[in-house]
C-alpha cells in the first residue's frame, strides 16, 4: 500500500483523537513523531528477527518509573513507523485500524505496561 505522508499524519491524529480522554489527560512530556522505518540498530537492540520489523516504538521512562527526581529531561516519544504500517495493510481501513492498535499499545508502553500484558488486553477486544 502507497500513501502521501500528510494522509498517514492525519491517520494519526485521527487515533491520537480516538484515544479516551482520561488517557490523553495523564500523557505528559511526550511527542509523536512519524519516521520511515525501525532504524537497523534499533531492530538489533531490541533482538527483532531477520525479516521482521516494528510499526511502533516508546522511548522514555515510563509513568509508573517516574520518581520525584524525575524532571528537567527530553519528552518520551512515541515514534510510528510508516514504512512497516503501510507493507502490512492493504487497505486503507486496515491501516487506520492498525496505526489506531499501534498508538494504543505504544501509550500502554508509557503507563509501563509490558508488552506480554498488552497482548493480553489487547485478546480481551
Amino acid at each position: 500500500m502507497w500513501m502521501e505522508k500528510k494522509e498517514f499524519e492525519a491517520l494519526v491524529h485521527s487515533a491520537l483523537r480516538d484515544v479516551p480522554e482520561w488517557f490523553l489527560e495523564k500523557l505528559e512530556n511526550i511527542e509523536v513523531v512519524i519516521e520511515d522505518e525501525p532504524p537497523r540498530s534499533v531492530l538489533r537492540e531490541m533482538e527483532i528477527p531477520k525479516g521482521e520489523t516494528l510499526f511502533g516504538l516508546y522511548q522514555g521512562v515510563p509513568l509508573d518509573e517516574r520518581g520525584f527526581y524525575y524532571g528537567n529531561v527530553l519528552p518520551d516519544r512515541i515514534v510510528l513507523y510508516m514504512g512497516p504500517l503501510l507493507d502490512a495493510c492493504d487497505t486503507e481501513e486496515e491501516l487506520e485500524d492498525e496505526v489506531r492498535i499501534t498508538v494504543m499499545h505504544e501509550i500502554g508502553h508509557y503507563f509501563g505496561l509490558t508488552d506480554d500484558e498488552l497482548e493480553e488486553l489487547e485478546k480481551d477486544d
